[in-house]
């Protein structure tokens, strides 16, 4: 019997653990932190044997192939050990992509990649279609084709799921943006980070899609120079020579083809900003390549709800508004943020850096914003950057004591933005974490 071992029990691995004992391996999860109830008990429930608080190299190393949690870089030694036995290491969407005919419509880029993925979802499920929600987001991929039957599946790639991904095709491939991200996984070379980004087209052929937005440099560089297969629907914010979606006045047009064409009024949209407009358009083209009906789209995009963490109203105290955009875990992201509000703004950034260059966002913050507060366990890099723009600058060790100095700093009429360019992971658990405890933080001013 081939042996497959599950490092990480979270809930790729414990999903991908179950699909394998479904296909009859004989499977083995360990992981170096505790696993939680819910994972335990999944496992425990199929019969699989698990470990925790460590890895025991013997019960690994006699694997037949390692699926690899997406947060495990190459530079562990357990996955180097791995490597040097010569073996194979795989993602999870890998390993459940080999058991399921369904299509495939798979979603990445720095930014935007949950909004587009969950409003793609939203219509695609509106419609009618028999559609599972996986990836960055929903349930496990590999827990999802073990023990339920979807025809569709919208799946949400971040850069490390593509890196382990090699016989896997995407029906339909989104790339949104290429903005720096990650780069400390990547060597901090930018061109490293672009390759496995566009792996999302591996193996694609002329039957399948490729949506990408024209009007981002990297991006338009990559495709020109890459043997593409795939049919290609660009997009843009303007109309160019070939793109398939694009913003006229009050409306965006998609055209993916003869009598396969729709017109969305602002109107129709729930989702305002300029970076939702560039997400509207990558699910509506992908709605559109699968031929859902026109109405379908419309009501599907009016009433889709925001993503909690993604620019998401947190409350008002005394005139002063507060943003949780936790979710910006990258410069980009931030940028997007800032140019998207209308009032002074108090920010909040800070956290992990993963090798930033905050130039990206200096003109912003020189134009709207008032005073800067630094929240994480080292702020010397952002001193670094801003302290020379002589606006106030502070610095807070805990969610409550940002929110009560950025609160200081503002007035009636202001904005305190929470997108801080970082990961979170040095004061709290996830961006989650860290956008719940801003919320509760602003309930309790």
């Amino acid at each position: 019997m081939e042996r497959i071992v599950v490092l990480g029990a979270g809930e790729s691995g414990a999903g991908a653990a179950v699909l394998a004992k479904v296909k009859g391996f004989d499977v083995f999860v360990s992981d170096t932190s505790a696993v939680k109830e819910k994972y335990s008990s999944l496992l425990n429930e199929y019969g699989i044997e698990w470990e925790e608080g460590g890895h025991t190299f013997e019960k690994i190393l006699n694997a037949s192939e390692v699926i690899k949690s997406p947060g495990i870089p190459d530079s562990a030694p357990v996955i180097k050990a791995v490597k040097e036995k010569g073996i194979p290491v795989i993602s999870e969407i890998e390993f459940a992509g080999r058991y399921t005919n369904a299509k495939m419509i798979c979603i990445t880029g720095s930014n935007g990649k949950t909004t587009t993925t969950l409003l793609t979802y939203h219509i695609l499920k509106s419609s009618g279609l028999k559609v599972g929600l996986a990836g960055n987001v929903g349930r496990s991929f590999a827990l999802q084709v073990a023990t339920e039957n979807f025809d569709y599946y919208v799946i949400e790639l971040s850069s490390f799921q593509l890196d382990n991904m090699y016989d896997f095709k995407a029906n339909i491939a989104v790339l949104l943006n290429i903005t720096p991200d990650h780069l400390d996984r990547y060597g901090y070379d930018m061109q490293n980070y672009i390759n496995a980004k566009f792996r999302i087209t591996r193996n694609q052929t002329e039957e399948d899609a490729f949506i990408y937005r024209n009007d981002d440099p990297i991006i338009a560089r990559e495709v020109a120079k890459r043997d593409l297969k795939a049919r290609l629907f660009p997009f843009a914010e303007s109309k160019e020579d070939g793109v398939r979606a694009y913003k006229d006045g009050h409306k965006i047009v998609i055209d993916c083809g003869p009598d396969n064409s729709i017109e969305l009024l602002d109107s129709d949209m729930a989702l305002p900003g300029r970076h939702n407009l560039y997400n509207s358009m990558a699910a509506s083209i992908s709605a559109k390549v699968l031929d859902i009906k026109k109405d379908d789209i419309r009501e599907a995009l009016s009433g889709f709800k925001g993503v909690e963490h993604r620019i998401e109203n947190a409350g008002r105290v005394h005139g002063v508004e507060f943003i949780n955009d936790s979710k910006a875990t990258n410069v980009n992201s931030c940028w997007y943020a800032l140019e998207s509000m209308k009032s002074p703004v108090v920010l909040i950034l800070g956290g992990k850096d993963k090798g930033n260059d905050y130039t990206e966002i200096e003109e912003l913050v020189r134009g709207k914003v008032k005073g800067i507060v630094c929240l994480g366990v080292d702020n010397s890099k952002l001193h670094s950057f801003f302290d020379g723009m002589g606006k106030p600058m502070a610095d807070a060790g805990s969610m409550k004591e940002a929110v009560g100095k950025a609160y200081a700093m503002a007035s009636p009429g202001d904005v305190v933005l929470l997108s801080p360019c970082c990961a979170s992971f040095d004061l709290f658990k996830s961006y989650e974490d860290r956008g719940r405890q801003f919320k509760a933080c602003v309930k309790e001013l």
